[in-house]
Formats: structure tokens, sequence, C-alpha cells
């Protein structure tokens, strides 16, 4: 099968023709359709995650059928959506209180095991979550990642009515349109100067734009950051009020300078996100469904992934990168 392969760490990936792998017991063979392209996979390129073990095939916003199913619990041909998480321990405390996604023992899609740039990948049957075989793989995939953080970072803010997002990508692309349906107004902090990604922030309802620079014109009730700069941290506190909370929503962050316990004061609360759970994935898809959520994709051949990775990192374009992996 052909996949694209990272060898080392800062180096390019390299398209390989790897065996077809085959599938065990509770294990599903999934032919993949397409696979979003996430800020997690640069930092898999730039070596910032620990413990990766290359050679490795990166890629875990993967939509595919089912091509062989040894167990059988999932038909064959049947879509499947396979994201960040791939399989937990199912016996630790963690597991047995709700909260997989704190599993020591956790696997994860495309860093721990492969991933979907590739034609083929095998997934725990119980991470397999179902999506709508009707609706364009590529408008699925970018759910499966920023769309389920984003999600689990909501939750998180409680029944924040004024909600920042700092860094306005993918995942910030779908929740301002949760946002919007639940009738929360939502506020963007993009780079000073991203007149793309500000021009979509008002496309898509915000009540207010600006760069990470500026002051909102009120105090927000929560701010959730997708953007991997350890800086946003104290200027999201100095943008909430007291008793709001900051969300850092991503698996890396640059250090976060020191800041006065002023701005903590008040009883604001910052947490962190990690992960996803399955309930998250079958909640958040049956609200995506509902809503109906839109997303915005820039198409690229498996080949390309590396052109893919580049934009991403340059801010290219607006929306999610999606490699197209099946072959017409």
């Amino acid at each position: 099968m052909r996949a694209m392969l990272l060898r080392a760490p800062d180096q390019q990936l390299t398209l390989s023709d790897l065996p077809i792998p085959e599938p065990t017991q509770g294990e599903v063979l999934i032919r993949v359709e397409v696979c979003a392209v996430c800020r997690t996979d640069l930092h898999l390129l730039d070596g910032e995650l620990p413990n990766i073990p290359y050679p490795l095939v990166p890629g875990h916003q993967v939509v595919g059928t089912i091509a062989a199913n040894p167990s059988a619990d999932l038909p064959l041909g049947m879509r499947v959506g396979v994201p960040w998480l791939a399989s937990t321990c199912g016996r630790c405390p963690y597991c047995n209180s709700e909260r997989e996604n704190l599993c020591d023992r956790a696997r994860f899609t495309g860093y721990t095991q492969a991933g979907g740039f590739a034609e083929f990948l095998l997934a725990d049957a119980r991470y397999a979550l179902p999506v709508d075989p009707h609706a364009p793989a590529g408008a699925i995939a970018p759910l499966l990642c920023g769309g389920l953080i984003g999600y689990r970072a909501l939750r998180m803010c409680g029944d924040a009515e004024r909600v920042g997002l700092f860094g306005f990508g993918a995942a910030a692309h779908i929740l301002a349109q949760v946002l919007r349906h639940q009738g929360r107004p939502f506020y963007a902090f993009t780079r000073p100067g991203d007149d793309a990604a500000q021009a979509a922030a008002g496309a898509l309802g915000a009540r207010w734009v600006g760069g990470s620079d500026q002051p909102p014109p009120e105090q927000l009730d929560a701010a959730i950051i997708f953007a991997p700069v350890g800086a946003l941290v104290p200027a999201s506190l100095r943008a909430v009020c007291k008793g709001g909370t900051v969300v850092c929503g991503g698996i890396h962050m640059t250090d976060i300078p020191s800041f006065p316990y002023d701005i903590l004061w008040g009883e604001r609360k910052l947490v962190s996100v990690a992960n996803l759970t399955r309930a998250d994935g079958l909640r958040f898809l049956a609200l995506a469904a509902e809503i109906p959520l839109e997303t915005e994709i820039n198409l690229y051949d498996l080949e390309d992934a590396n052109q893919a990775l580049a934009d991403l990192r340059a801010g290219s374009f607006t929306g999610s990168a999606v490699l197209e992996v099946a072959v017409s």
C-alpha cells in the first residue's frame, strides 16, 4: 500500500510501499478514503512530542470503510471515522470513571501507532466511530480532531456566555458554528494582521474580531486557546472576567511566560484539554449532523502531504487540509 512515512524528526515524509496490515481479534482494517491534516502532525514532524516511534505513518482524522473485520461486529463496507484516541486499557481508574482520555496506557492514531496517511490502517473496533455514509468524506475528516477537541474544550467552559477563541484555524472554524447554533456570542483573536482569518471569523458571525495583541471590547466569560503559543495564556487570563475559565486546547504549547498572580486571582480557572472520549465523539458527531456543521477544506493528493503540511505551517489557507487517499 502507498503510505507517507516519517522516518526521523525535522525530515519530510517519504512516499513508501508498505505491506497491508492484517487485523487480529478486536481490530478492523480500514480502507482510507481521506485523512485531514492537523497541527499535531507538525509537532510530530518537529519532534516536539515525547517518545515518537520512528518510522511512523502520521494522520489521525481518518474517514474510511471497513475492509476486514475478524470479529464481524462492524459490517464490511461500513463507513467509520478514526480519531486521535486509538485505544485505552479499559481497566484503570481513569477508564472506570468515564475519563478514558487520561488513560496512561492509551494509544494514539498516527503517533503511537500507524495513522491515516496511508491506503489502509488498523484500528481498535471500539474506537471506530460511525459517520454519515452519504456526506463527502473530506467534509467529515476535520470533525475528528479539531471538531472534537473544540467540543470538549467548550464543555469545560460550562455555561459561559461570551467565549473568546484564540487562534482561528480549523478547530475554531468548527466551534464558531457550534457557538452560533447555541446563541452564544464569540470573539475571535488571530495573529496580528491575519486578514484572511479575521474575515473568516467575521463571516461566521463573530461579535468582535481582532489580533491577539488587542483586548476585547468587553470581558469574556471564557476563552479557548487553539494556537500553540504560551504567551496567549496571560493574554487570555486578562481577557476573562472574575470566575472565568481559560482552556488550553492543544497537545503542545510553547513555554508560558511568567505572569502576575492578580490576573489569575478572582477565581479564574486555567485548564487543559487532553484527548477525547468515545462519548465525546458520539455526542459531537450527532450535534454536527443536527446543526449541520460545514467544514472548509483544501484538498491534496496523498503524495502531496508535505505540501499540505508546509501550507498549514505557513497559514496559507483557512479551514482544513485534507489528503485524498483512495484511488478512484
